[in-house]
Parts: structure tokens; sequence; C-alpha cells
């Protein structure tokens, strides 16, 4: 039976929700070892896995991005919720609200080692041309991310476009106002890589992300806080949907291709 699985990062970085009753599962790749943990409870297969490690210990370099994707497709994943906590580059979206992501801007299609971001890196009859047809972010998928949300009460805001923004430094001032003039509003060190390399391997995801700060400059926030505070109230809106998501999502057809020479 497929799989529905969330991708969980800095706003989980301690702890994981005690209502997901998670046992661990070490899934073996070609790219490595990966935990992924199974939640109790729902009908059908679903995981989440921490991109940081739990508790959080890598920095977004070191994630080993292919590990990841590998092991969810290992386990049949069927729709996958990627989130984040985001800067938000436009002052008209919302900080601490739940935001499904509609688009990416990731001009430079590479991981933090400089090696390009696909699954396939040696030829194989598998490998191809990721096709983007409904685009990475699967409208169906996002369409039950958004009923879901409503009746946990939180309700998502207007779609984003999201940068891809490697890190693990912050961005300067001149950067953050490159971004939104290429048509970004919200972004992070994170979820990119992840949603392309699911889609190669014809994985369904859907992306959410919640505002912790503002990444304007010259724009002061609503609210002074410490960036673990911030992460914590994004922490609170994150979790109703993703709770929501591990029961209730159903996996939905790849909307994409993948086009292989000679097939």
């Amino acid at each position: 039976m497929p799989a529905v699985a969330a991708i969980l990062g800095s706003a989980f970085a301690e702890s994981f929700p005690e209502a997901l009753d998670l046992e661990p599962e070490e899934i073996e790749t070609a790219w490595g070892t990966q935990t992924l943990y199974r939640v109790g409870g729902p009908d059908r297969p679903a995981y989440v896995l921490f991109r940081h490690g739990l508790p959080h210990r890598r920095l977004p370099n070191q994630i080993n991005y292919r590990a990841q994707a590998a092991a969810l497709r290992a386990v049949d994943c069927g729709a996958l919720l990627v989130t984040s906590s985001v800067g938000v580059l436009d002052p008209d979206v919302p900080l601490y609200r739940p935001l499904l992501v509609d688009d990416l801007l990731m001009p430079d299609n590479r991981l933090p080692d400089g090696s390009a971001c696909t699954m396939f890196t040696e030829p194989s009859e598998a490998h191809g041309h990721l096709v983007l047809n409904d685009g990475l972010f699967a409208t169906p998928l996002a369409e039950q991310v958004r009923a879901q949300a409503a009746a946990a009460e939180a309700p998502v805001g207007d779609a984003v476009t999201f940068a891809y923004v490697q890190g693990p430094r912050s961005k300067t001032a001149a950067e953050n106002r490159m971004w939104p003039w290429m048509g970004a509003q919200v972004n992070s060190m994170t979820l990119g890589p992840e949603v392309v390399l699911a889609n190669e391997l014809e994985i369904p995801c859907a992306g959410l992300v919640v505002g912790h700060k503002y990444s304007i400059p010259d724009h002061d926030p609503p609210e002074q806080e410490a960036l673990s505070a911030t992460l914590d109230r994004s922490r609170e809106e994150q979790e109703r949907v993703v709770r929501a998501f591990l029961w209730e999502a159903e996996p939905v057809d790849f909307p994409n291709t993948i086009y292989r020479f000679g097939a």
C-alpha cells in the first residue's frame, strides 16, 4: 500500500509531536542509511523524516538529500508534504500562517556540495529528464492539504513562490533585495533539493511553509523575538497541518514525466 510522508525541519529541532507515536525505521539506500519514523495509528503507512536529524544536528549543507529521497521511494511514498520555516521577502505575506508553495526559484540546480541536484548521477536505464507538466508541486495534493488545513483550524494563506538559498550563511541585504525582484516571496536553505529529487523518483509533492521572520532590508518586523521563539510559533502552526496530512492524505498520481530516450 502506498505511503504518505512529511519532511520536518528546524521548527522541530529537539522533539516531535507525542501524538504521532513515532517508531524509527532504518532504511538502507545506495546513498547511505536514512532514518524514517513510522507514524502509529493511520490505516495506511505514514512516515516522518527529520531533515536535520532528531534532535537537530545537521546544517543544511550537511544533509544527505539523495539518501532521504531514496528512503522515501523505498517505502513507496505516494504523497509527500515538504515543510519549512521560511524568511518572508514580501511585506504582504503574513508571519506565522501556513502557506502553500506553488512554484520554486532555484536557478542553479545544484546541491550544496556543488553537484547537480539529481538522482541520475550515473548513466542507467532509469535516468531521464524531469519534464514539468503540472509543476514540482502537485495540484491535487496541494488541494488536499488546503482542505485538511481548514478542517484542522489552521487555514492556509495565498500560495507563494519559494526561493532556495543554499546557506549555511544568512543572506546579505543585496541578496534579500534581489530575490523579490526575481519573483520570490519566501525563502529558506532547504525544501528545493527535496522537491526536485522526489519528483525525479516520481513522488508527488506539496510544499507547506510558515514565515517566522521578515528578510526584507530596512523593514522592521512586527515583533522583535529570538529566533528560537519565532520557530516555536512556526511549529505550532505547522504541527496541526502535518498531523492532519499524515492521518488523512491520500496518494495521488504523479503529475509530471520522466522522459527517457529510447523508452
